[in-house]
C-alpha cells in the first residue's frame, strides 16, 4: 500500500502517512513487513532420534535379509529392530521408510464382506482356552492331506499338530492328545479339567467320539459360531500365518514333505515369531516368563 502514488505531488504515498490514514502504528507496518519477509524452514517435531533414516534402513535390510520367515509386515520388522536389537525407534517411521523404499510385502485383497469379530476371548494365564482347527494341503503323489492343530489362546503357542491323509474324528483329535500329554503329563481321566476347547462345527468335532474323548480328559467344549469363523480367532489366525509361511507358492511331493516343513515351521514359530498381544515376545519366551514370575512368588 506504500508504494500507491500521490495525483497531487506524483510520488508515492509515505509509510507515515498511510499509517496515519488505516489508522495503524508504524511498528505494526514493520512487525507484518518483517514476518513476510523471513523465509519459514520447517523443523521436525518431536526429540532428535538416535539414528537416522539411512541407518535405520540398513537396519531395514538386514532383518528383512536374515529372517526366517517370509512375506512380515512392518510390525514384525519394528519389534525386532525395537524389542530383539533395544534400538528405540517408531513403528510408524519404520513404515513409512519401508513404504517410500518398496519394501512392504504384497497382500491379498479380502474376498466379500470383512468379517467383524466382537467381543475377543482374552484369557489370563496358560491352559485356560485352547483352539483347534484343521486345513487341506494338497500333494503331488498323495493329494490331499490335513494339518490339524492345537493353539494355546493365552500366548499364541501351538501346543499340538497332526498330519493325516483322512480328516476325520480320529485325526482331528491327535493334535489334543499331544497337547494334553505335553502340558499335563498324561492322557489319562481327568488329565485337562479345567480346560476349555474352542472350535468350529465341522463333522469331526461335532462327532461323539470326539466329544466323548474331550470330556474324559475334562475339557469342556466351546463351539464357534456356524459360518463365522473368527469366532474362533485365535486357531484360525494360526492357521493363516502357517498357510503364508509354510502352503502357498511351494509345491510338495508327498505327505512325509508336508510333515518335515511344518515340523520345522512349528519349532521355529513357537521359539521365534513375535506376537504382539504379549508384548512382542515369541510364545516359548512368554510362556517361560510366566513360570518364572510364579516361581519367584512362590520362593
Amino acid at each position: 500500500m506504500s508504494v500507491t502514488i500521490s495525483e497531487t505531488t506524483g510520488k508515492p504515498y509515505g509509510i507515515q502517512r498511510v499509517c496515519d490514514t488505516w489508522e495503524m502504528p508504524r511498528s505494526s507496518f514493520y512487525s507484518r513487513k518483517a514476518k513476510r519477509t523471513v523465509s519459514f524452514v520447517p523443523q521436525k517435531r518431536g526429540p532428535k532420534t538416535l539414528i537416522s533414516d539411512d541407518e535405520l534402513l540398513i537396519l531395514i535390510r538386514e532383518d528383512l535379509t536374515t529372517t526366517m520367515f517370509t512375506g512380515e509386515g512392518h510390525r514384525k520388522v519394528w519389534a525386532r529392530i525395537r524389542f530383539v536389537k533395544g534400538i528405540k525407534v517408531g513403528r510408524k517411521r519404520v513404515l513409512r521408510i519401508m513404504r517410500q523404499e518398496h519394501l512392504l510385502s504384497p497382500h491379498r485383497v479380502v474376498q466379500g464382506e470383512k468379517q467383524e469379530h466382537k467381543g475377543k476371548i482374552i484369557t489370563m494365564v496358560p491352559n485356560d482356552m485352547w483352539g483347534t482347527d484343521g486345513t487341506k494341503i494338497f500333494t503331488i503323489d498323495d493329494g490331499w492331506c490335513w494339518l490339524f492343530t492345537a493353539v494355546e489362546h493365552w500366548n499364541a503357542e501351538c501346543i499340538g499338530w497332526h498330519i493325516a491323509k483322512t480328516g476325520d474324528r480320529f485325526a482331528a483329535l491327535q493334535p489334543l492328545s499331544m497337547a494334553v500329554k505335553q502340558r499335563f503329563g498324561s492322557v489319562g481321566i481327568g488329565a485337562a479339567r479345567g480346560l476349555t476347547l474352542r472350535m468350529d462345527n465341522g463333522s469331526q468335532y461335532l462327532s461323539d467320539h470326539f466329544q466323548n474323548q474331550i470330556k474324559f480328559w475334562g475339557i469342556a467344549p466351546s463351539f464357534a459360531f456356524v459360518s463365522q469363523p473368527q469366532t474362533n480367532g485365535v486357531a484360525e489366525r494360526f492357521n493363516k500365518t502357517i498357510k503364508e509361511q509354510v502352503i502357498y507358492g511351494r509345491t510338495y511331493r508327498n505327505i512325509e514333505e508336508v510333515r518335515v516343513a511344518v515340523t520345522v515351521f512349528m519349532e521355529r514359530y513357537n521359539q521365534h515369531w513375535l506376537v504382539e498381544k504379549i508384548g512382542f515376545r515369541s510364545p516359548n519366551q512368554a510362556y517361560s516368563d510366566f513360570y518364572n514370575e510364579q516361581n519367584k512368588g512362590t520362593a
